[in-house]
């Protein structure tokens, strides 16, 4: 072997043994990296990622001059990237996302920034008004305070003034007291006075005309030739009452409603029964009163009407022969009407206050009226003249009534009181006191020396004439007030009108009540007939219902 081909088979030889070693280090090196880098996990492999379109087009149009084209493409694109984008982007699962366009982003931001601006601005203004209303709130909370303060201050000082002046008031009684004894005392003293001066007139005139013409008898002359004299009763009318005490009653459990009439449109305040027929007279707050006739307890007919009052009728009584009626108002005047003319042939004005109730003397010779200002007039029909005021009562009268065939009247009132009066000489004979609330109404019956009142508490008192300190029974027919009492003729039953619209019947001795349920309000008015046997009443609904 030549030495030139020797030398070719050593540099074959160390070249081989090169490749060798830097494949060996090569593949040290492959395995050491291979080593060191760790596998990536199975999840967060990295999906197709989609080329960039829009930047590709947009370049693609600006090298080609195409501007107005770039501009309504970029306006397009963004428009679209940010409905897109217009929410939080979600995550997958992989735990990778796209980033939206900076652009498309910035909008984003922007719109949040200003929808977060607006609703600061909001609340801004929302706090501020809060505060001033705050503010506004408490400066009128101050206020009320102060107000409070001086209106509590107010009270109490009132309470300390009514305090004193009551005080002050009881220091007055006696003398008061004593003022209206010495003030009664006088009114007798002045009628006794009045009576023996009028004795001692008509006696001179007696014996200076016996003097003048001796072969005549005249008359005796009184003062007033016009004036009425009150009859002196006797005892005859006992017999007429032992007649009324033997008719045998109707039991009061066995009435029951048989007829209602629709009188008036307004209510109805008072009515009365003619003192022979079956005629009733109804009064009612439109002015004017209305006179029925009744055929049995089924028919009826309206006979009469009458209107001259200028205001609410009140009260009306008739005549003791029925050709008259007697009417009371609000318009504080009281008016007789004569049937057989058909209108008010009289008027009397003298009450300050309105008239509440009227009563007939039995010889029809007199009329009593009673008023709010507390007083009590006696008019002559006669003379047509106001013969007598009474005055006694604290607050209004309410009713007035003539025991019949006698010269005493009762009288009703507000201060809780019922007096008893002799017309006569106008002085009060007694005062039945017991009542806890204001008087609505008093009456009595001939039959008997019993006397009935009733108060707006719903309670009604018996009384005796001769014991006027102490009722004789009392009867709840609350909780109502009770408006008006009637006795039946033989007195053994009463009738109550009360407030809750029920018709009450009373046994005057045992004192048990039957209630009557018809009318739709309160019943201001109640009647018996002359026998005993009907229940007339009448009440604010306008209606007059008949019971038997």
């Amino acid at each position: 072997m030549s030495a030139r081909s020797r030398d070719r088979a050593e540099e074959e030889e160390e070249e081989r043994k090169e490749g060798l070693f830097e494949e060996e280090e090569d593949e040290d090196e492959t395995s050491s990296a291979s080593r060191m880098k760790p596998e990536p996990p199975e999840h967060q492999t990295i999906p197709n990622i989609p080329e960039s379109v829009d930047d590709f087009l947009r370049n693609f149009l600006f090298r080609l001059g195409l501007k107005r084209t770039l501009s309504s493409f970029e306006s397009e694109w963004y428009d679209s990237a940010q409905k897109v984008f217009s929410g939080t982007l979600p995550t997958p699962q992989s735990g990778v996302f796209f980033l939206p366009d900076a652009s498309t982003h910035q909008k984003i931001l922007r719109t949040e920034l200003e929808t977060i601006c607006r609703e600061t601005e909001l609340l801004r203004m929302e706090v501020l008004t809060a505060g001033e209303n705050l503010t506004r709130m408490q400066r009128e909370r101050n206020f009320h305070r102060l107000q409070h303060r001086r209106v509590t201050d107010d009270k109490n000082q009132l309470k300390k003034d009514l305090k004193h002046l009551k005080e002050h008031l009881k220091s007055y009684e006696p003398a008061m007291k004593q003022l209206e004894d010495k003030h009664q005392a006088a009114l007798r003293q002045k009628m006794l006075l009045s009576l023996q001066k009028d004795r001692v007139s008509n006696t001179t005139e007696v014996k200076e005309n016996q003097e003048k013409a001796p072969e005549k008898k005249s008359p005796v002359k009184i003062k007033h030739p016009k004036d009425s004299e009150f009859p002196v009763y006797s005892r005859m009318v006992k017999l007429q009452v032992d007649q009324v005490m033997s008719e045998p009653e109707k039991s009061l459990r066995s009435f029951s409603l048989q007829r209602s009439i629709k009188a008036h449109q307004l209510p109805i305040s008072c009515i009365d029964l003619h003192p022979k027929e079956m005629m009733l007279v109804s009064v009612s707050d439109d002015c004017r009163w209305r006179m029925w006739r009744f055929f049995g307890l089924v028919k009826c007919c309206m006979m009469l009407t009458g209107e001259g009052h200028s205001d609410w009728l009140s009260g009306c009584s008739f005549h003791p022969d029925g050709t008259k009626l007697a009417t009371t108002s609000g318009d504080m005047t009281v008016r007789l009407w004569d049937f057989s003319l058909g209108c008010c042939v009289l008027t009397f004005f003298g009450h300050s206050q309105p008239a509440w109730s009227c009563s007939f003397h039995s010889s029809g010779h007199f009329l009593a009226s009673c008023s709010s200002d507390r007083t009590t007039k006696l008019w002559d029909l006669n003379s047509q003249r106001c013969r007598l005021t009474l005055r006694r009562h604290d607050a209004s009268v309410n009713s007035v009534h003539f025991l019949s065939s006698s010269n005493f009247l009762l009288t009703a009132s507000a201060d809780k009181t019922v007096a008893l009066w002799d017309a006569r000489l106008a002085v009060c004979t007694a005062v039945f006191t017991g009542h806890r609330h204001p008087c609505s109404h008093a009456t009595s019956n001939m039959a008997t020396n019993v006397v009935a009142s009733c108060d707006s508490g719903g309670v009604v008192n018996f009384w005796d004439f001769r014991n006027p300190a102490k009722p004789l029974a009392t009867v709840d027919v609350g909780p109502m007030g009770a408006n008006q009492v009637a006795f039946s003729q033989s007195g053994r039953a009463l009738a109550v009108a009360s407030g809750d619209g029920l018709v009450r019947l009373v046994e005057v001795e045992s004192c048990k009540v039957t209630s009557l349920d018809g009318h739709r309000d309160g019943v201001q008015s109640v009647k018996f007939d002359h026998k005993g046997a009907t229940v007339m009443s009448a009440g604010s609904d306008g209606r007059i219902n008949i019971w038997s």
